[in-house]
């Protein structure tokens, strides 16, 4: 087997549960540890587990020894579609097949006695989606399914430049792979076209962590933005004209950079109450092509398929009170913008304004440590109107993405650590 196949063969077996799922803010993950989310994701200004690899590597220079914190996030999620009124199907209600996803998470630091340099590796997913829709939803032609996986490999280093001041800064090497399916008719009768493909991608992360004085900490991280080009192929059918095909294809994303600002007061040792500011930079999902060699007629060879994405915030607010016997209690809330704006509205990502609000439970002993996490989310009624196509399939049937969306999730995260 080549080096580049034993590496995809050990991502894809390492993290064999990757998301099927939507979280909000576009197709990021933001959960990625059962404490950080009790505490409404406002965890950069404090950033004291291994999982600070992902949410400011600079705070792992607060960690000791050699430290390991490994979690799931499970997620049942239940976006739903109304037509609008004038449609026949005004009166149904859809819901998305697969309403369940896991995305596991490990991280590792190290900290060797004496030393100003701490070191850290996590393996964690930060983007992924997943919806299958039924056929009958009235824009098939516009999106029936959409997967998209996300793996990243992430070691990072951090120095404490003084008591108060510590920098990081890291390496990404990121898999993604994704399958995408529409309809070329209203109709559902022997016609669809399908893209699947896979790629590879390096980036980088930074982080800083000031704590000027005890009750006071802020911290502030950034992450890269990734092009990957998806190599695959694409199946396409439309009966009679065309007979079921396959072409060797590529397309090209560029998965968005994110910076997140946060502030940490604590006005006993007991308590640590956060907020979190954090950009997604998803202009970066702007038009894109899906490029086929030698497709027969009418299908083309580039195939556009206009996103035209939107920057948007995420906004973390969290309290923790710590006890003397080892417990600690956590409670958040996040409120998610939505990402995709009406005028290209796609189901395959079908954003909009979310609101979380979780609570969680943990207990520190002497070497080991468990937090566990409840989140429960909500997206109220958006409507989308004027929207227009995509892609070429559903500008010939006449279908949009109008209609009426929703979204509720209930979630549990488990994250458990040892220090050595």
């Amino acid at each position: 087997m080549s080096e580049s196949g034993t590496a995809k063969l050990f991502f894809i077996a390492a993290f064999i549960c990757v998301p099927v799922a939507v979280f909000a803010n576009g197709m990021r993950l933001v959960s990625q540890d059962a404490f950080a989310s009790a505490r409404g994701e406002a965890f950069a200004a404090t950033a004291d587990n291994a999982s600070a690899i992902h949410y400011n590597p600079a705070g792992i220079t607060q960690l000791e020894g050699t430290q390991v914190r490994a979690g799931l996030y499970g997620i049942f999620f239940d976006p739903t579609f109304r037509p609008p009124a004038t449609a026949p199907n005004s009166a149904t209600t859809y819901h998305v097949k697969n309403k369940f996803a896991v995305a596991p998470q490990f991280f590792l630091t190290h900290t060797p006695q004496d030393s100003r340099w701490s070191y850290g590796v996590g393996i964690y997913a930060p983007f992924g989606a997943g919806l299958t829709w039924p056929q009958d939803t009235g824009f098939r032609s516009v999106a029936i399914e959409s997967e998209t996986a996300y793996i990243r490999f992430n070691p990072v280093v951090a120095v404490k430049l003084s008591p108060q001041w510590s920098i990081a800064a890291g390496a990404t090497v990121n898999y993604a792979k994704t399958d995408l399916a529409q309809g070329l008719r209203v109709s559902t009768a022997n016609n669809y076209f399908r893209f699947e493909g896979d790629g590879w991608s390096p980036g980088f992360n930074l982080g800083v962590l000031w704590q000027p004085h005890e009750k006071w900490s802020f911290g502030a991280t950034f992450r890269s933005s990734t092009e990957v080009t998806f190599e695959g192929h694409t199946e396409f059918e439309r009966a009679p004209v065309i007979v079921p095909s396959t072409r060797r294809a590529q397309m090209d994303l560029q998965f968005p950079l994110t910076g997140v600002a946060g502030i940490s007061y604590r006005p006993t040792p007991q308590w640590n109450i956060e907020f979190n500011a954090d950009y997604t930079d998803w202009n970066s999902f702007d038009t894109t092509l899906i490029r086929q060699e030698s497709p027969p007629f009418p299908i083309q060879a580039n195939v556009p398929v206009r996103l035209n994405w939107r920057g948007s915030w995420l906004f973390g607010l969290g309290a923790t009170r710590r006890f003397d016997n080892g417990w600690q209690a956590s409670a958040g809330y996040v409120f998610n913008e939505n990402s995709v704006p009406n005028a290209n509205y796609t189901p395959f990502a079908a954003d909009l304004d979310r609101h979380f609000v979780t609570v969680g439970v943990g207990k520190r002993g002497s070497r080991y440590e468990m937090d566990v996490a409840y989140q429960f989310g909500y997206g109220p009624a958006h409507t989308v109107a004027g929207s227009a196509p995509s892609s070429q399939p559903a500008q010939f049937t006449g279908q949009n993405a109008n209609g009426t969306y929703e979204f509720i999730s209930h979630a549990l995260l488990v994250t458990v650590g040892v220090r050595f």
